[in-house]
């Protein structure tokens, strides 16, 4: 069994497909190989439209990318919706609006009021142009109307490198990466930005109690080539449902600061239908480009 992650090793998108390709690989008495790196799923996933049979045994470990992509570039190989089959949800993974503790603000209202009296002054830190912390930090600005001066950096470690150093104000990160600097007091946090509060910092508000209707999170599913027969992706939710009931694996998505995606092969498919069509319309009303 091949699992192709479009991203580099070491990253949560790598680690949730080691932990579900072990799982699957223990049902179903199939070796795991999980497979990294953008080129390598650029590569896969056109042939998917092949004639080739589906097996099931390669699949595709998505994450906000692939919803983010179908709009960020002009001219793709492939339609990600189109040529693949949802087969389940892992997790759904919130941000968390940080800032340095020498930063003014200790609320999200107070930020969005300095934010308003220096426009243009403040700094937003992003892993790169399209990542998922660009993604929530231009819907903050077009919801909570805010003018932040968007800084790409080659990756979230250096962006948050620098919102540690004071060089940058404000970045919203995924949670696993800013959570301890959160606890050491290194980092402020001022909302996570999923709808609900995080049980792994319950004490941090959500940015949608001061900004209504906001919310944006990182969801992470396994896709198959479009065309897979109904019995075997049903199989496979089936059998990654059962390892989002394990309390093994309950407990390691916890500790990345996620909650599960259990559901049906659909739910998966609405999911990252309305996550396209909503990044999609964040990245036209900014007119971002990709780099």
């Amino acid at each position: 069994m091949r699992i192709v992650v479009p991203t580099a090793a070491g990253g949560p998108n790598d680690i949730l497909t080691r932990l579900i390709g072990q799982w699957l690989s223990e049902r179903l008495g199939q070796p795991p190989s999980s497979r990294t790196g953008r080129a390598l799923a650029q590569a896969w996933r056109p042939r998917w439209s092949c004639g080739r049979p589906r097996t099931g045994y390669t699949l595709f470990s998505a994450g906000p990318a692939s919803a983010i992509n179908a709009t960020l570039y002009d001219k793709l190989s492939f339609n990600f919706l189109r040529d693949t089959a949802p087969v389940a949800g892992i997790m759904r993974v919130c941000n968390v609006l940080v800032v340095h503790p020498s930063f003014p603000a200790k609320t999200v209202p107070e930020f969005i009021a300095y934010a308003k009296a220096n426009p243009g002054k403040l700094s937003m830190a992003s892993g790169g142009i399209g990542s998922g912390s660009h993604m929530a930090g231009e819907l903050f600005k077009q919801m909570a109307g805010v003018d932040m001066i968007h800084v790409p950096y080659r990756g979230a470690g250096p962006a948050l490198g620098d919102v540690l150093g004071g060089q940058v104000q404000v970045m919203l990160d995924l949670m696993p990466n800013s959570i301890e600097h959160i606890r050491a007091g290194k980092l402020r946090g001022l909302a996570v930005t999923t709808a609900t509060r995080s049980q792994e910092l319950p004490d941090i508000p959500t940015v949608g109690d001061f900004v209504p209707g906001y919310e944006a999170s990182a969801v992470f599913g396994i896709f198959a080539p479009r065309n897979t027969p109904a019995d075997i992706v049903d199989r496979l939710n089936k059998e990654i449902n059962a390892g989002l009931a394990d309390p093994g694996i309950k407990a390691r998505l916890a500790q990345l600061g996620g909650t599960v995606l259990a559901g049906s092969a659909a739910d998966l498919g609405r999911l990252f239908a309305d996550e396209t069509e909503k990044w999609g319309k964040v990245i036209r009303a900014a007119n971002i480009k990709a780099e």
